[in-house]
């Protein structure tokens, strides 16, 4: 892409470059037409009245006339600044960034102070978002100042259209402009929410729950409480539910909305409404916000290739969740555990090779050191009870319904011998936090992950799998195709119903990013 700018004046004014490419986007997918669009689709006649009219009621805006028009003349987007009737992040963005400008003059900083404050404003959006539009102007003239180049904003917007956040525009150098697309979708369904986030938190309406009896008690249905109406409001503003009748009732109406609450936030299924879920609500929106972007730029790490896999295995750590997707549809899920805090599950990405249906268990040797040779001290036949024999000085379980690998196992092959299994503790699926293993990855539907990988291998019949998996003789089957894997940190993630969940930072890694990112900012 070229570019005609030196590249820090560039860096400088491209935070708001790309707002008009989203609001444009915005507006043709919702077809909706907003007061601006409504002027700029008048006559030239008409638009040279009512933009006349604005610049001889703002007549310190004259200077900055012909370069604010350029901004909409021969565009079919509405509003730059507004998404429906609330400033966008952009608009937020470039007014944090002019306030912060030394020595820049804000014209008319009165009336714009008035639009980012909880009063109401008396301006038309019309004239809100052209008084936005010649801030920006006024930003961008004293960012440029040294330059000596004549600049046509509007064609700057054009070269910059590739640009789809504040923070890719401000984070990319001009040689990776091009290439700042993100593939994976996940990325842009969090985008979507952090901007939700970002209008709910500017309503105002967000508002801490305080429960009405100390020390707290769970509430249940039929329950009465001055908590229950400020959890409805809550659930209201999070989407959960409809409308908000600020009943303090904990009626069957609040039950279908706390279960949906409970669900997609990987809560254990039912009308509990206990503290830990109150303490959940109650997470600063600001918070929240902070996470959605931690785990956009995750999206950014692994989008490229997610976008070259027609089919491949995703497992996510904090969700405990496992989704199976072919030909860009989503097959399966499955609930997972995965490693405890001391033997985390390793982050990467690989390869499914093969597929071995009743499996030996190999015992690590550390397992075997330090929990297995006190039990085998203790009683000289645990070894047979358990349906283990040692092999060349390795311990190793026998195929069979209670192997601890259950009866079907997933190889891709990596340094940290990691890999996906069945397992015979089925009631461990039952626990919210489920941080089990000694790092890898047990499936609660593995034989139906099986099944589905088998699709394309007439010769796997379900007759076929159902007899691999009696738990007699180990059966290894090698790939033809290599499934890629992506074993996944993510903390929020958009479901696909497009509901958003948030999930235990189980490893603390959004607070170790946290820090970096702080430590790195000082």
């Amino acid at each position: 892409m070229k570019t005609l700018y030196p590249f820090a004046v560039i860096l400088s004014l491209s935070f708001v470059l790309s707002s008009f490419n989203k609001a444009e986007n915005n507006i043709n997918s919702h077809k909706k037409t907003s007061t601006v669009a409504t002027v700029y689709n008048h006559s030239d006649a008409d638009v040279d009245a009512i933009s006349n009219d604005f610049f001889k009621r703002y007549s310190d805006l004259k200077k900055y006339k012909s370069d604010v028009m350029s901004l909409y003349k021969n565009r079919t987007l509405g509003t730059i600044w507004f998404d429906e009737d609330d400033i966008n992040e952009f608009g937020t963005v470039l007014y944090e960034k002019a306030k912060k400008t030394n020595d820049l003059i804000i014209p008319y900083q009165k009336e714009i102070d008035e639009l980012f404050s909880t009063s109401e404003t008396k301006l038309s959006k019309t004239d809100a978002d052209m008084l936005l539009s010649s801030l920006y102007i006024a930003y961008a003239k004293k960012s440029i100042a040294d330059t000596k180049k004549k600049v046509s904003y509007d064609a700057m917007l054009k070269d910059f259209l590739n640009y789809s956040t504040i923070e890719e525009a401000t984070a990319t150098t001009s040689t990776d402009a091009a290439n700042v697309k993100v593939e994976y979708d996940q990325y842009y369904k969090l985008q979507d929410v952090l901007k939700k986030y970002k209008k709910i938190e500017r309503s105002n309406k967000w508002k801490p729950i305080v429960p009405e009896e100390t020390p707290y008690k769970e509430l249940r249905p039929d329950a009465v409480s001055s908590t229950i109406t400020q959890v409805r409001t809550r659930l209201y503003l999070l989407g959960d539910l409809k409308t908000d009748s600020k009943s303090n009732v904990y009626d069957r109406e609040l039950m279908d909305a706390v279960m949906k609450y409970k669900v997609r936030n990987g809560f254990k299924p039912n009308y509990i409404l206990a503290e830990e879920h109150i303490k959940e609500m109650n997470v600063p929106l600001s918070d929240k916000m902070e996470t959605l972007k931690l785990n956009m730029e995750r999206c950014r790490a692994i989008s490229a290739l997610i976008a070259s896999s027609d089919e491949y295995v995703l497992v996510n750590v904090p969700s405990y969740e496992l989704v199976y997707v072919k030909n860009g549809k989503v097959q399966m899920t499955s609930s997972v555990f995965v490693g405890a805090p001391l033997t985390k599950t390793t982050i990467f990405n690989g390869e499914i090779d093969r597929i071995v249906f009743s499996p030996y268990w190999t015992v690590p040797q550390s397992i075997v050191n330090n929990e297995l040779k006190g039990k085998i001290a203790e009683n000289k036949n645990y070894l047979a009870e358990k349906n283990m024999e040692m092999v060349n000085g390795q311990v190793r379980q026998k195929p069979g319904p209670d192997n601890s690998l259950g009866l079907v196992k997933f190889m891709f092959p990596n340094p940290d011998d990691i890999y996906m299994h069945d397992t015979p503790s089925k009631t461990l699926f039952d626990f919210e936090k489920r941080t089990f293993s000694h790092g890898c990855i047990n499936v609660k539907m593995a034989k139906e992950l099986a099944v589905a990988m088998l699709k394309d291998y007439p010769e796997w019949t379900q007759a076929k799998i159902d007899k691999a998996m009696e738990g007699k003789t180990e059966n290894s089957f090698k790939l033809a195709k290599k499934v890629p894997i992506y074993i996944t940190y993510f903390t929020s993630l958009v479901n696909e119903n497009g509901e958003i969940g948030f999930y235990q930072d189980v490893y603390e890694k959004d607070a170790e990013l946290t820090t970096e990112k702080s430590v790195t900012l000082n």
